[in-house]
């Protein structure tokens, strides 16, 4: 089969290749996106057989242009937790959270993982945005504290399903297997160093290797591929599907910088114990809540037929007896699983609750969205952990 035509992608050099680029074009890319200035491949079959591969063996994921914002220097932890409301002195060496990039006044920046490196090195994988700018511009506002901010390149890429586990044990060893949802560890793959954490982006078991060297990036897919070949292993783009149907969000679709943790439910992320001085945003998001939020993000399922395709624009939504605007639909999309579409929905707080209506403008016409408990399924997180 072909490779993708670049020619329809607008090129030049501020746009970066990732180390995998010419290793996933012998897998034939149906097409790009452009992420965190990358190029990054949406897909390699339909997304209908990628979400099938996903649940049922495993898949091979390019996530190299999540950007790493490295935090490091004796002052480093202070700096990390001025960044995040979620008390980082509860995240051991070795270990991972999923955490906010908040504002001073609560807006999410951004949304990583972040891995403890060491006692004062932390790891961000950054959604697309300007985090990276925002953390070199908050260390002028702390001239005093000695830290590092910088682009680490270490080019991460996902191993992703039920099958995930027996290919990873024969690239590294059944200790792997030892490893808990959330930890990291270093290895070697083909003699070549590698971080492997036990997380994704995918609401299914697996794994991220995070490359040490990038000019290692063919060996590296390569070498994947073919320990991946008695599971079926399938390079993929992301599956909207799964992560919608496991209640992941995407910045800068589904929440800005004009969302707080609160609005999204993410409260779980921060800690109102840590003093104000600690982190830059603790202070506004204590305020929030005690004055309590007015909006919330919302699980919703969508009558008619099934939506052809993820939505491209968010979608306006009204109250069910007509007005005004009230929100929007961030994403949406047809569960092939639960035979029906579902997606995010921002509304007003008296409309937050299970059962409750509005009515939406998609791109194919009218549809009524039923606000729905979410995750849509497996809704205790059991299947990553396992």
């Amino acid at each position: 089969m072909p490779t993708f035509d670049m020619s329809q992608v607008q090129r030049g050099a501020r746009n970066r290749r990732t180390p995998y680029y010419e290793a996933t074009q012998r897998s034939s890319p149906k097409g790009f996106t452009v992420y965190n200035h990358m190029y990054f491949p949406i897909r390699f079959d339909t997304f209908e057989a990628e979400f099938d591969a996903l649940l049922n063996g495993v898949t091979l994921w390019d996530v190299s242009v999540e950007r790493c914002l490295e935090i490091s220097g004796p002052d480093g932890f202070r700096f990390a937790q001025l960044l995040t409301p979620r008390n980082l002195s509860k995240c051991a060496v070795g270990q991972g959270k999923y955490v906010t990039i908040c504002d001073s006044d609560g807006g999410v920046i951004n949304d990583p993982v972040m891995t403890r490196m060491e006692e004062n090195t932390f790891w961000f994988a950054l959604a697309s945005s300007d985090a990276l700018l925002f953390a070199r511009g908050l260390k002028n506002a702390y001239p005093n504290l000695n830290v590092t901010i910088r682009e680490r390149e270490v080019a991460p890429v996902q191993i992703q399903g039920p099958k995930s586990k027996p290919l990873m044990v024969d690239l590294v060893g059944p200790e792997i297997l030892e490893m808990k949802y959330y930890w990291w560890r270093r290895a070697e793959i083909r003699g070549i160093p590698v971080v492997i954490t036990r997380t994704g982006w995918t609401s299914e078991v697996g794994y991220e290797v995070y490359l040490l060297d990038p000019s290692k990036g063919t060996e590296i897919w390569e070498a994947l591929m073919e320990a991946g070949k008695p599971y079926n292993v399938k390079p993929t783009g992301p599956s909207d599907i799964r992560r919608v149907e496991g209640g992941i969000l995407n910045w800068g679709a589904d929440m800005t910088y004009e969302n707080n943790p609160l609005e999204i439910g993410l409260e779980r992320l921060v800690d109102f114990k840590l003093p104000d001085d600690a982190c830059i945003s603790i202070a506004a998001l204590k305020r929030i809540k005690a004055e309590g939020v007015r909006r919330r993000l919302v699980g919703a399922e969508f009558d008619g037929q099934p939506f052809p395709e993820l939505n491209n624009v968010k979608w306006p939504a009204y109250r069910a007896d007509g007005g005004e605007e009230i929100g929007k639909v961030t994403s949406a999309i047809y569960s092939p699983r639960l035979k029906r579409n579902i997606g995010y929905c921002w509304v007003p707080m008296d409309l937050a609750k299970d059962g409750s209506t509005v009515r939406v403008e998609s791109e194919w016409g009218p549809r009524t969205g039923t606000v729905t408990p979410m995750p849509f399924v497996d809704p205790d997180k059991r299947i990553p952990v396992s």
